[in-house]
């Protein structure tokens, strides 16, 4: 709990929390519930809601603190609520924000993260009042999802490089966590963005909204805009990574296909004519006698075979472009 303007530190239990609550003229609360509570987390065993709990109004705040909440943003007269995804490891979690003139509450289950950072930047930055805090965490929220985009997208870019010097199986699975976290990441800010620019317009078109508020609120959707950018760009590179991947495994089965080919042109139809002379018809086995014939048949035919299929392999040059695509991936490999 970190009390203002002095930005001090104190663990403290909900009671306390709810008396310097209703006493105190700047305060901040963070409360973190249990990880592994109930899906109705934000009541105890008596059915009192947290908000109560905290000696707070629960008009319209049924939600706050409840596990599995989407994100949201709400402006309710004289405060403000907002479920903000985090990125926490490899998790996006969801913390809970009240916000008045006087404090501000989050809470979430287990670790999110926040609460370091935030109380280092209250140190260093002293914000005026609670409302500056709230944009504090709503930045902070969003260095989350930059910071988690850009560490993937340097991965993406890493591993498309590797794949060119050598394809290996497990870059496909690598490949794939990178496109389910991209995934994840929009999918988890887009809504939360889009709920929270519709209160922020709102907000500034009233001619009463303070300018350094306003001036919070439009750097947060630039920032906003910047951090779906990143995001935008991880997916991006994550397909392209991917393609790049496809294409490389389509390159090395064109050259078995071309190997196969050359095979076949060589060795069918010298399979057809072992096939076709070692069949007892009485015409091969009772006129064919003659040393000559034999030579000419066995050996002659089947050399004269070559000779055609080396012709037609020459002819349409599939040779030189096994050879041309291996200099190539040497070059590659180098």
């Amino acid at each position: 709990m970190v009390s203002m303007p002095e930005v001090t530190v104190t663990r403290t239990d909900v009671s306390e929390a709810r008396e310097r609550l209703a006493t105190a003229r700047f305060l901040i609360v963070d409360i973190e519930l249990p990880e592994e509570a109930p899906a109705d987390a934000g009541a105890d065993a008596d059915g009192e809601a947290l908000v109560r709990q905290l000696g707070l109004e629960a008009d319209d705040l049924a939600w706050f603190g409840r596990r599995d909440e989407p994100a949201r943003a709400d402006f309710l007269g004289k405060k403000a609520s907002f479920v903000i995804p985090v990125v926490h490891g490899d998790q996006v979690a969801y913390i809970h924000a009240l916000v008045t003139e006087r404090f501000l509450v989050t809470v979430h289950h287990g670790q999110a993260g926040l609460a370091s950072n935030i109380s280092a930047q209250l140190r260093h930055e002293s914000p005026p009042d609670v409302v500056a805090v709230l944009f504090l965490v709503l930045q902070e929220a969003l260095a989350t999802f930059r910071r988690a985009a850009v560490r993937d997208l340097l991965l993406a870019e890493e591993l498309e490089d590797d794949m060119f010097q050598e394809r290996r199986p497990e870059q496909v699975y690598r490949l794939s966590k990178l496109r389910r976290r991209s995934a994840l990441l929009h999918h988890s800010l887009l809504p939360y963005l889009q709920a929270v620019d519709e209160v922020f317009t709102r907000r500034m078109l009233n001619p009463q909204f303070p300018e350094e508020r306003q001036r919070l609120a439009q750097e947060f959707q630039n920032a906003a805009r910047l951090v779906l950018t990143d995001i935008e760009s991880l997916q991006d590179a994550s397909r392209r990574a991917y393609a790049s991947y496809a294409s490389l495994a389509a390159g090395e089965q064109n050259g078995v296909i071309n190997r196969l080919a050359i095979v076949s042109t060589i060795f069918l139809p010298l399979t057809f004519l072992s096939g076709f002379f070692g069949m007892n018809f009485t015409y091969l086995t009772d006129e064919l006698e003659s040393r000559v014939v034999f030579w000419l048949l066995a050996v002659g035919l089947q050399v004269a075979v070559l000779c055609v299929a080396f012709y037609v392999l020459h002819r349409t040059r599939i040779w030189r472009r096994l050879r041309d695509e291996d200099q190539r991936w040497d070059e590659g490999q180098g």
